[in-house]
């Protein structure tokens, strides 16, 4: 079992900026797919971005794309999401996720194996 904890969550008004973290305390994921999704109030949830456990692929949501940059440290265990020009409409929970096998997509929640509880992030006009 691994553990995911998100942090980074908070309040930011539109144009702002926000890192979120997941780190998973103990446990070695160098080998794992990350991925970050995300959902809304009475929306489903949503793939964000995720990134090949090399940290030599990545993958973005079209909405996303330009604003928001995925990384990760297999060092220190930690995948970043870095989020710049943030949008009321990206006001969601977001949910850092961990997958054993690439399948050729991040796109997916099926993919992934092991889920964090999510950080609330809330972006106001």
């Amino acid at each position: 079992q691994v553990q995911l904890v998100e942090s980074g969550g908070g309040l930011v008004q539109a144009g702002g900026s926000l890192r979120l973290s997941c780190a998973a305390p103990g446990r070695t994921f160098s080998s794992y797919v990350m991925g970050w999704f995300r959902q809304a109030p009475g929306k489903e949830r949503e793939f964000v971005a995720g990134i090949h456990w090399s940290g030599g692929s990545t993958g973005y949501a079209d909405s996303v794309k330009g604003r928001f940059t995925i990384s990760r440290d297999n060092a220190k265990n930690t995948v970043y999401l870095q989020m710049n020009s943030l949008k009321p409409e990206d006001t969601a929970v977001y949910y850092c996720a961990a997958g054993r096998h690439y399948s050729g997509s991040y796109h997916y929640s099926r993919d992934y194996d092991y889920w964090g509880q999510g950080t609330q992030v809330t972006v106001s006009s």
